[in-house]
């Protein structure tokens, strides 16, 4: 018989691996272990039989087979579930990663295996000087969208060495915890809130030594230098359902690199995945808006978003605008010299971009007036056979609903009708050079969506109907603050629109060095010839040529915001009871049921009606509760529930910031409503 202390102090042999440089020394470690002891005592015990005089404490325990850190070092090897055929890796916790910004550069640093990812990225932006990390996360290229890269590299030469920057020399990279008052705002770094270009002082911020002024000018600084031929051989999607297989490789938030299977020096994307951009300010986030105007200008190029020809030529013209501008900027970079805080504060008032959209003054002139909007406007029903009834109506517009009359003299009667627009998808349908101002309502009804257009006479009609549209589908009234805001943001995109031929740039456009096929998407490079696109561009530029470098990135961050699809990510999925595959469309504010043949919305609902939202982890399946006992079930087939799970919870955490509190994100809120419990 074995008394009951021998078998307490009974010993195993336990294999561990040790993941360390040194020639001649063992990699594979037995030691001789007991269930209660825990697992710091365990490092010790294998620290000591190593016999390597160096620094252990960034090394922590990676259980392969069931692919998790144990980083409770108090905890007992019994309490862990660690027997004898358990392999554990000694190793460090922070590894050395690729990261591909949005500007396609890549940055090399080294990052936490063993951090949630949340975490991680926060901490990666604190290395790259982007406030808000919450916007942003790691996304993995799925195996589709390298595709077409593969099959064109076959045939094609061995490619030039890519041009790495190395940021594995910042504290952050090191393993040391990141400097918390990083963004405090005695020591945030600041940048010229005109070109952009960072202050003196702030460069020592992003590295040491003579990478300095590479790191600044690669992160801050806008080099739109891709050629037709680079742009032929990224991925373009073509349909609805390739747009989604651009969403399938976001990482999971709640957990670790390591746990996703990323291995060290692994390349992943860092991207802005939510489209919530906070408190946008050219005088902390020169960083921030050059990678967002990056992210835009990339999903433009490839076609990932669709704009009309006129749009796409204004972006192009704010494009062709910065390659003039960044030679005359990096001339005057060093020159100039480094401006007061204070005397700057003016300015930014002017350019500084918030999710509200613009001040809160004049509140109680708000609450106690209604506004509203009265106007002769046509009314285009779409009728069967193609034929469309256009006539025109005496329109009201109050609070978040529309009311036409026969005539104004009849609005004091019974309306023919009253559009509720809450819920509903406002699209604009603008073109200026055509005088043709159209807005198309989508209102939510019981069996899909009623189709209704207006068409407004001006642009001033149409920016003031436009906002009010816009507002009501968010359930907000023109009493609110952000409705002049609205109009102004409106009126300053069709007037970039609205330009008149130079006459020197008409006749002339062969002087102007620029290739245009590098500014604009290749469904346009086919429609027209070189010539033609630059003339076409040098029109667009009028408008824009006298804006700042910062201004002009923050127009086509507007511009770009007022697209149709802006903010939408797409995925493939199949409704319960559905016998056939649709596309859900996610944004900040509402999810769209879009059918994937034609491209039409079916049916919205607004994040503001949702009760609830879970996910039955067995048959994947994600199921919502909104008001008025509406409820929809769906497994999603283009990517891991858990992602639109995700999303959803994210874009609800976003919603809770304020620009009154601190900037200590609430990482325990983020995960209560993201994390799921599968």
């Amino acid at each position: 018989m074995v008394s009951s202390t021998e078998y307490g102090s009974h010993t195993w042999d336990l294999l561990l691996t040790v993941d360390h440089q040194h020639e001649g020394v063992e990699k594979e470690i037995p030691l001789q272990v007991t269930g209660d002891l825990h697992v710091g005592g365990l490092m010790l015990k294998l620290v000591e039989k190593i016999k390597i005089a160096q620094d252990w404490s960034d090394y922590a325990f990676w259980w392969e087979q069931k692919k998790c850190w144990l980083l409770k070092t108090y905890w007992t090897l019994d309490k862990c579930g660690v027997q004898a055929d358990a392999k554990l890796i000694f190793t460090t916790q922070h590894k050395m990663l690729r990261l591909r910004l949005p500007n396609m550069k890549t940055v090399r640093l080294k990052v936490s295996f063993s951090s949630m990812v949340f975490r991680a990225v926060s901490d990666i932006c604190k290395m790259l000087n982007i406030r808000r990390p919450e916007e942003l996360s790691l996304l993995k290229q799925s195996e589709g969208t390298l595709k077409k890269k593969k099959k064109k590299d076959k045939n094609s030469k061995e490619p030039a060495t890519e041009d790495i920057l190395n940021l594995c020399n910042s504290p952050v990279s090191s393993g040391l915890p990141a400097n918390p008052g990083l963004y405090s705002k005695t020591m945030t770094p600041i940048y010229d809130p005109v070109s952009g270009s960072p202050a003196s002082s702030t460069v020592t911020w992003f590295s040491d030594g003579s990478t300095a002024e590479q790191s600044c000018s690669i992160l801050a600084l806008s080099h739109p230098t891709c050629s037709p031929e680079m742009l032929a051989e990224m991925y373009q999607p073509q349909t609805l359902a390739d747009k989604a297989k651009l969403n399938a490789g976001w990482l999971d938030s709640s957990r670790s690199l390591m746990e996703q299977d990323v291995q060290e020096e692994d390349q992943l994307l860092l991207r802005f995945k939510y489209y919530t951009f906070f408190d946008l300010n050219p005088k902390y986030d020169a960083v921030r808006i050059n990678q967002i105007y990056e992210q835009a200008r990339w999903a433009i190029l490839l076609e990932e978003i669709d704009c009309t020809e006129e749009e796409m030529l204004i972006f192009a013209a704010l494009q062709a605008y910065h390659v003039s501008k960044l030679s005359l900027s990096s001339e005057t970079q060093d020159s100039a010299c480094e401006s007061e805080v204070d005397e700057v504060e003016a300015a930014l008032s002017n350019l500084e971009v918030t999710l509200e959209g613009g001040n809160k003054s004049n509140i109680l002139e708000d609450i106690t007036d209604i506004p509203k909007l009265t106007d002769n406007l046509k009314l285009v029903r779409p009728k069967k056979l193609a034929l469309k009834a256009i006539k025109t109506y005496w329109f009201v517009f109050r609070d978040t609903s529309i009311s036409y009359f026969k005539n104004k003299e009849s609005a004091q009667g019974e309306p023919i009708e009253k559009l509720n627009l809450k819920g509903c998808e406002v699209v604009p349908d603008v073109n200026v050079a055509a005088k043709k101002f159209g807005i198309k309502l989508l209102i939510p009804v019981a069996d899909g969506m009623n189709e209704v257009y207006l068409r407004c006479d001006n642009e001033d009609q149409y920016a003031r109907w436009m906002a009010a549209c816009v507002l009501a589908s968010k359930g907000r009234t023109m009493a609110d603050s952000s409705y002049q805001p609205e109009v102004q943001k409106i009126l300053s995109f069709l007037q970039m629109k609205n330009w008149t031929m130079c006459s020197q740039a008409a006749s002339e456009p062969e002087n102007v060095d620029m290739k245009p096929e590098c500014f604009v998407s290749p469904r346009y490079t086919k429609k027209f010839k070189s010539k033609q696109l630059t003339a076409r561009i040098l029109e667009a530029h009028q408008n824009v040529s006298q804006m700042s470098l910062v201004e002009a990135k923050l127009r086509f961050i507007q511009a770009w915001q007022s697209l149709p699809e802006f903010g939408l990510s797409y995925y493939v999925v199949r409704f319960k009871g559905s016998k056939k595959d649709d596309v859900l469309g996610v944004s900040y504010n509402r999810l769209i049921r879009i059918d994937m043949a034609t491209g039409d919305p079916i049916t919205t609902w607004r994040f503001s009606n949702m009760k609830q939202w879970n996910v039955n982890w067995e048959i994947r399946q994600v199921a919502i509760e909104f008001d008025q006992n509406v409820s929809i079930a769906f497994t999603c087939l283009s990517a891991d529930c858990k992602i639109i799970h995700e999303y959803i919870g994210g874009y609800i955490f976003l919603s809770t910031r304020s620009k009154d509190h601190n900037e200590t994100l609430d990482e325990e809120l983020f995960h209560k409503l993201t994390g799921g419990q599968e």
